[in-house]
């Protein structure tokens, strides 16, 4: 439509800004000047307690300054209310009492046929209603009353009746000068293939009108009485009214509740959202039929920054919250989040009002998880991480995740939880092996209350366990590149000395480059005192690969082979507790062999490898002299004398 020079500028001019949007908002009186028409309110388009929306009324403008919301009122009717440019133009052009120009011949058809169906459509909404409360609608009312939902709030969702008979929506409503061609054209009757008169689509349904963000009808939805149906829902066709991925079912009441106590609460069908709402939950919407689409997702977050996800809490349900996650995953950002409700388990929102009322949905509203837990779900239950090349796989699902996340700083936060959960998830299953393979698999063990109450724990004294802990640690942040490929071995490992599980989750979550960069990121997580108590152990700083921070090889050989040490000596530890607690009943041959085997690993992990890693020169004697060790010696050398030639 093409609108004559000035006419938005005077459509503008004679709307009041203030009086538009302060059907939305509360205006913060403190901080307000009525006089001056300078407005302050929480804005409408995310979640926030502070008054960040401003409005300048003589400007006709408005601005956000957290979500950098911005615009007139033209573009605030479309945003708000999910409006295109000439159905804005119209509404404010009727508040301010303005008459359009005349519109493109083409275009004007278009509005009056919306016009003329829109009609029909509500036409049906009152027949419908008309037949629930004869004694054809029986059978529904008392369906409807199973299902606990009051009069109050069939009326509230024009909720009707279409009886078992072929054409009586259609003789109703052509009594009433509603032609056969509208009926087709609104999806409420269908033609026959083959010619004839039409017959109504709906029959023996509860009825539920389908309302746009301006309350207009534009569809229904029908639930089956009849339980072998085969179709228990169903839904208008798509029309020149209604576009099934561009609408949602009760959006304009949910729009009118939001920025009470409740969040905008997605649920998957009609029921829920009426018995939601009945309970309380105003907020409550739903897509009809489909998956939610692209469109319904940018129409949820005009309205809210977070919705909360309630789907049904079956295999279903989960399917499609996992579908949705992908679909959101490209558009999120710092104010376009969801939160997932996680229904138990064959209950939908309605099932858990009807059990346990309000207070029960509440309650799950109040655990709602972020988006990344569900990712971490999806990707992880079910499923086998039992060697490297699934550990592997994991790790690509979730990366291939992250990658959809268009901006790079919200990208980078879910990285680092996914990797915390993934710490996490190992570090419970610690699993991993540190024996040679032939001999028999010793896990480490968990923490028992033998141990924790040991000198170790209390910190009394020297204990070689706790200075292997400390070389592990020393290494691995004076060369944390070495971290990265030791992740797998390092979440598995139960490290007694709790600072420096921590320090070990913090380095494999972050992977630093540097070691500047690990002690920092230690120091703030854990504090600075882990790293004074770490490198006050004298023996640390004799460990040769704390002498080449830059030799990635030699920091992996040396954490490994403290792990393997530290393995086979817990492992032993147990054997010999274990027996120890059976020895009542005597020590058999089974036992003996046990603990036999567990002092052979340990030897064995003890004693230096038959494949000797470090490379060797030959002195003039037939010593054999360690390369690292003579380069070490000859840079000290040469540092010296460098020192006396420069005196």
């Amino acid at each position: 439509m093409s609108l004559p020079p000035g006419f938005l500028e005077e459509l503008r001019s004679r709307v009041s800004l203030t009086s538009l949007i302060g059907r939305t908002v509360q205006w913060d009186q403190r901080k307000s000047n009525q006089a001056k028409g300078d407005m302050w309110a929480p804005c409408p388009f995310h979640q926030e307690k502070t008054a960040s929306f401003h409005v300048l009324d003589k400007e006709g403008y408005y601005y956000c300054f957290g979500c950098h919301a911005k615009g007139d009122a033209i573009t605030f009717l479309r945003e708000t209310e999910n409006l295109s440019f000439l159905e804005a133009v119209e509404e404010i052009a009727r508040q301010a009492g303005m008459t359009l120009p005349a519109r493109d011949p083409g275009l004007q058809k278009q509005m009056d046929t919306h016009s003329v169906l829109s009609e029909v459509m509500e036409k049906a909404v009152r027949y419908f209603r008309m037949m629930l409360k004869t004694h054809t609608g029986r059978e529904a009312v008392l369906y409807l009353e199973r299902r606990a939902l009051n009069e109050k709030t069939q009326v509230r969702f024009d909720i009707g009746y279409a009886p078992n008979r072929r054409q009586d929506l259609l003789e109703a409503l052509t009594d009433q000068g509603v032609r056969e061609e509208q009926l087709i054209e609104c999806g409420l009757c269908i033609a026959p293939e083959s010619g004839g008169t039409p017959y109504d689509r709906f029959r023996d349904r509860i009825m539920f009108p389908i309302r746009d963000s301006r309350g207009r009808c534009i569809a229904f939805g029908g639930r089956a009485m009849d339980e072998n149906a085969s179709a228990k829902y169903l839904n208008s066709p798509e029309t020149v009214l209604f576009d099934k991925g561009r609408s949602l079912y009760n959006i304009s009441p949910a729009r009118s509740a939001l920025g009470k106590k409740h969040p905008l609460i997605v649920s998957e069908g009609y029921m829920d959202v009426i018995a939601l709402s009945q309970a309380g939950f105003e907020t409550a919407i739903a897509p009809l039929g489909t998956a939610i689409t692209e469109n319904q997702l940018q129409m949820m977050w005009r309205l809210h920054p977070e919705p909360v996800v309630a789907l049904d809490g079956d295999a279903a349900g989960m399917r499609a919250a996992y579908r949705l996650i992908d679909v959101a995953l490209p558009q999120i950002d710092a104010n376009r989040a969801l939160r997932f409700v996680l229904m138990p388990e064959g209950q939908d929102p309605d099932d858990v009002i009807q059990a346990g009322g309000a207070g029960a949905f509440q309650a799950l509203l109040d655990d709602a998880l972020p988006m990344v837990d569900l990712m971490w779900r999806q990707a992880s239950e079910g499923q086998n991480f039992d060697s490297p090349e699934r550990k592997f796989a994991l790790e690509v699902v979730l990366q291939n995740k992250t990658r959809l996340i268009k901006d790079a700083g919200l990208r980078r936060n879910y990285e680092t939880a996914l990797r915390e959960k993934r710490w996490s998830f190992f570090r419970s299953q610690a699993s991993t092996n540190y024996a040679t393979p032939s001999k028999r698999a010793l896990r480490a063990e968990p923490v028992t209350q033998m141990t924790k109450a040991s000198r170790l724990a209390a910190r009394e004294g020297f204990s070689a366990g706790h200075l292997k802990e400390s070389i592990i640690v020393a290494a691995l942040i004076n060369c944390p590149k070495a971290v990265e490929s030791m992740v797998d071995d390092l979440q598995g490992f139960d490290f007694h000395t709790s600072e420096y599980g921590e320090v070990l989750r913090v380095l494999c979550l972050n992977l630093p480059q540097t070691r500047e960069d690990a002690e920092t990121q230690v120091s703030e997580a854990v504090g600075k005192k882990v790293l004074e108590m770490l490198w006050s152990e004298n023996l640390v700083h004799v460990t040769p690969c704390i002498k080449y921070p830059e030799d990635v090889e030699m920091t992996v050989i040396t954490v490994q082979a403290e792990l393997q040490k530290l393995a086979v000596e817990r492992g032993l530890a147990a054997e010999l507790e274990e027996v120890s607690r059976g020895a009542g009943q005597g020590i058999d041959d089974t036992s003996v062999w046990r603990i036999t085997r567990a002092v052979e690993a340990k030897n064995n992990a003890l004693e230096p490898t038959s494949e000797d890693q470090a490379s060797y020169n030959t002195a003039e004697n037939g010593a054999r002299i360690n390369r690292l060790e003579k380069d070490g010696w000859d840079k000290l050398l040469s540092e010296i004398s460098f020192s006396k030639e420069k005196k």
